[in-house]
């Protein structure tokens, strides 16, 4: 199995496993680089590492038995060498750890997300054998935030801050990560001067809700006070991720216009459009306020890309519900979207709502809008034939024979790509002018000019 890491060096090994979303990939680089600042090589073959890891995700069902399985992999692994142990990090942990310990002999400790200010401490005790099983802290303890990169070089993460103050109905979140807290602006900004310094040309912003930032810091939501610090370190582009709709008000959006240094794109996840269902998911908006939304945006006139994710077959939601975001989606409003059958979680107020409806429903629904939302970006594609865009390069796409990569209104790995030809060398993560030749739900197209990084 491959795990994050680089060359070992003789040191006591350590190789880990991350799964889940983009803040706890922020985690797994921060765990990372205490662990190497303790004396630890990072390794990239589970084979080679003296302690296993895996920081895992529990949002949901399916990502749950994804951290089982990863478990499971690493727990066979370690059987088959002497002297390898087993540590299980994140949101499982906190989720499930103290009921399923004793299930899980393999495991040499759990360890919660607010004890990684002493993860040196804990894996060197893990290694020595006088660990306890469960390392689980109700409070958060700040710790230093130094990173080894585990994103391509060019773009990198800032988690602008924790947990979450929200409380949707079907979101374990809050009872995972606990309340929001925003880290301070001082420490963001050195953070991301660190990650310029390394090379970072992309610095996306992350959080359960970045627009509601600062809030509990400095008494008033601060996104765009922490942008403007950003903006003058010089990055490429910055991308807002995560930004709730009740919150995009018309200073961030005219700044996202405004800013040549911010990427064209905003992430919203709005879930819904049905008030009824909005309701019942306590969300913040309605549907005529989300459309109202998307109205301002589309107003500044800048192109402005937008993201977003719905839930369908929440229960209660009827075939009426469900036609008004099928309509909402075939207006083509959304640039990108990605679309997810409801997944009951106990402990939240959701698991025991009613009427429920059936899965085999709630897939059927996620498909319609997901091929409705297919159409959708093949339209908005449309527009960029013959057009000169600024691409950064990401690879090599052998079964196309073409490089790849990303416009400013493409987040990675989530979002499409353009595939492209060049008559000269190219160099990952620079950025290079393309001219667009064809459409489709992907760009395709061919270098016009050689990488401006401006």
């Amino acid at each position: 199995m491959a795990v994050t890491g680089a060359k070992s060096g003789g040191k006591p090994t350590v190789g880990m496993v991350s799964l889940g979303c983009d803040k706890n990939r922020v985690d797994t680089e921060n765990v990372l680089a205490s662990l190497e600042a303790a004396g630890y090589d990072v390794v990239q073959n589970a084979s080679e590492a003296d302690v296993l890891m895996v920081n895992t995700c529990a949002f949901i069902t399916p990502a749950i038995r994804e951290s089982i399985d990863t478990v499971l992999e690493l727990a066979a692994e370690k059987a088959s060498r002497k002297n390898v142990k087993l540590m299980v990090l994140g949101c499982f942990t906190e989720r499930f750890a103290r009921e399923t310990a004793a299930d899980l002999p393999e495991v040499d400790a759990f360890v919660g997300i607010n004890c990684y200010h002493r993860i040196a401490e804990i894996t060197d005790a893990v290694r020595v054998g006088t660990a306890e099983k469960i390392y689980i802290e109700k409070t958060f303890t700040p710790y230093k935030r130094e990173r080894v990169l585990t994103t391509p070089a060019h773009y990198a993460y800032l988690k602008i801050a924790d947990g979450c103050d929200n409380f949707c109905t079907y979101c374990t979140i809050p009872y995972i990560r606990g309340r929001y807290r925003s880290y301070p602006i001082e420490e963001l900004v050195a953070e991301a001067e660190r990650l310029k310094a390394e090379g970072v040309k992309e610095l996306i912003l992350v959080a359960q809700d970045t627009t509601r930032y600062g809030k509990d810091l400095y008494g008033e939501y601060s996104l765009k006070r922490l942008l403007a610090e950003l903006l003058k370190i010089g990055f490429w582009k910055i991308r807002i991720m995560y930004a709730y709709p009740e919150l995009v008000d018309d200073g961030l959006i005219e700044t996202i216009a405004r800013e040549k240094g911010i990427a064209k794109y905003i992430d919203i996840p709005l879930q819904h459009v049905s008030d009824g269902v909005l309701k019942r998911m306590n969300r913040h908006t309605d549907g005529d306020e989300v459309r109202r939304l998307i109205s301002r945006i589309e107003a500044v006139g800048a192109d402005i890309a937008i993201r977003s994710t719905f839930i369908v077959g929440f229960p209660g939601e009827s075939e009426k519900d469900f036609t008004e975001l099928e309509e909402f989606i075939k207006e083509g409003r959304i640039t990108y979207a990605g679309f997810f059958a409801y997944s009951r979680e106990a402990g939240t107020p959701a698991y025991k709502m009613t009427p429920r409806v059936l899965y085999k429903e709630r897939k059927r629904r996620e498909k319609t809008l997901s091929r409705a939302q297919c159409a959708v970006v093949e339209a908005a594609h449309a527009k960029y034939l013959g057009k000169e865009v600024e691409v950064v390069y990401e690879g090599i796409d052998y079964a196309k024979n073409k490089f790849y990569g990303r416009t400013e209104r493409n987040a990675p790995e989530i979002d499409t790509k353009v595939y492209f030809t060049s008559d000269f060398p190219l160099d990952v993560g620079e950025i290079y002018k393309v001219k667009i030749t064809k459409t489709g739900f992907n760009l395709f197209g061919e270098t016009v000019a050689e990488a401006d990084n401006g």
